[in-house]
């Protein structure tokens, strides 16, 4: 089977230009087909990680529209997923270096040393989507020692990715976006979950839709809550130097660039699997 996803664009004013992620495989699906309407389109590269981002300049009056086709069953994540980034998006502060070593330490072997720190993030947090994220301003990611915390998916992995690499695991963070069962294809915004690799094992993870779902008991896998998914693009802290684009948080929606850096735009996603 394949699935189709269709994003729209509302435009904007003539002369901007469009950064889209043009996906990513995974060990169930394989991006096969990548198309743009309603405007050229160029390749970026980011200088670390290798990832490919489309520009697009939008032709004038037209409505940009993204097209992907993924077919089911892929190769695997690949192994930049996994590749640390050093920045102030994944960096761990000095507290939770040492609080995510002795959760590690306290368990029999690495694999039961994920599920512990998978297990701690979970309890840091209450899923919203707070006007101030946990770590905005800072140049590393904060300890947080008690209490729960205000975060959506991207600040809970954040966290723990962070806490994660810590300990000495290789872990990515992967953006794309879920489709709920409940409605039929449709979906507002991007999602984010994590991947661990462990002696040749690659599991997946992700607390805030178990959060959602009203459990703190995690598990590995992706859909605790029902529906499906398709990756974009990976890791945070990305740079595209001929872009003028330097340490950017992460690449999932398209976005538009502007002189003052990349504006959200306004989107419609839909999803059919044929």
């Amino acid at each position: 089977m394949h699935t189709n996803v269709t994003v729209t664009v509302r435009p904007k004013e003539t002369g901007h230009k469009l950064l889209v992620p043009v996906g990513l495989p995974t060990p169930h699906q394989m991006p096969v087909r990548f198309e743009v309407e309603g405007g050229r389109v160029t390749l970026a590269g980011e200088i670390t990680t290798g990832q490919r981002v489309a520009v697009v300049s939008v032709d004038p009056e037209a409505t940009p529209l993204i097209k992907y086709a993924y077919r089911d069953e892929g190769p695997g994540y690949p192994d930049a997923v996994f590749a640390p980034l050093r920045n102030r998006f994944t960096r761990a502060a000095q507290d939770l270096v040492f609080d995510a070593i002795n959760i590690a330490d306290s368990q029999p072997d690495g694999h039961a040393a994920i599920q512990a720190l998978v297990n701690a993030a979970a309890e840091k947090f209450r899923y919203a989507h707070p006007d101030v994220r946990f770590n905005e301003g800072c140049d590393e990611v904060p300890y947080l020692s008690c209490g729960l915390t205000e975060g959506s998916c991207v600040d809970i992995n954040t966290y723990l990715i962070a806490s994660l690499r810590a300990a000495g695991f290789e872990a990515g963070y992967v953006t794309g976006y879920f489709f709920p069962e409940e409605k039929a294809g449709c979906c507002d915004d991007m999602h984010c979950w994590v991947v661990t690799r462990h002696q040749g094992v690659v599991l997946e993870w992700d607390i805030a839709h178990h959060l959602k779902m009203g459990t703190r008991a995690i598990c590995c896998g992706l859909n605790p809550k029902p529906g499906d998914r398709v990756a974009l693009a990976h890791s945070m802290g990305l740079t595209f130097p001929e872009l003028g684009i330097f340490c950017e948080k992460l690449i999932a929606e398209p976005v538009w660039l502007s002189p003052d850096g990349l504006e959200k735009a306004e989107i419609t996603i839909r999803r059919d699997i044929v």
